[in-house]
């Protein structure tokens, strides 16, 4: 890796190792001195001990994108939070099927990022996540017919829509707004781009 590179790596991976201190501050409870100079040796620890394989950031924020999907979440765990507990209470017991989501981007942030907001909403769990093939498997509470079933994919994949507008790159976001076919198929027609 020459100077370029390593300068380049370095600020891809600022982030992840900024996000690493303050979860490490955030575990403690403290906002000191001491709790950033050992999270910042536990991040040096982590980060060299544990390679794992770059995450390249597209560098790319739309602030207004963010915030649409920070509000949208909050409301889908409000709206969520209240179904299950209406479900609990019901005198029938809500039917749930496993509900298989082929994704439409091919990268492995946004692929945890739309499993992290399926599973952070409750009525919904990522059960399973084919990284090959980008198809996430959701338990989901409240399905009982097809058209259940197309309600929960399609908000899978407005999520992965939300947070390509909110952090994917140009040809991410070319890709959800040309509305192109689920990842696999593309991939078994042989026009993965």
């Amino acid at each position: 890796m020459n100077g370029r590179e390593g300068i380049r790596h370095f600020w891809t991976q600022l982030p992840f190792f900024a996000w690493l201190v303050a979860l490490w501050m955030m575990l403690w409870g403290q906002f000191t001195v001491l709790a950033l100079v050992t999270g910042i040796l536990v991040a040096v620890f982590v980060t060299t001990a544990f390679r794992l394989p770059t995450a390249e950031l597209t560098g790319r924020v739309n602030a207004w994108w963010l915030l649409v999907g920070i509000a949208r979440f909050l409301v889908d765990l409000v709206h969520g939070a209240v179904q299950v507990s209406w479900w609990t209470i019901a005198p029938r017991t809500p039917s749930a099927a496993i509900v298989r989501v082929p994704l439409r981007i091919d990268d492995d942030l946004i692929m945890t990022h739309v499993g992290v907001a399926l599973s952070l909403v409750p009525g919904s769990t990522v059960i399973e996540a084919d990284r090959t093939n980008r198809v996430l498997f959701l338990h989901a509470i409240g399905v009982a017919s097809t058209k259940d079933i197309a309600r929960v994919r399609a908000k899978a994949l407005a999520w992965e829509a939300r947070i390509v507008r909110a952090v994917g790159s140009r040809d991410e976001l070319a890709a959800v707004t040309a509305r192109v076919a689920p990842y696999v198929e593309r991939q078994a027609a042989g026009g993965v781009s």
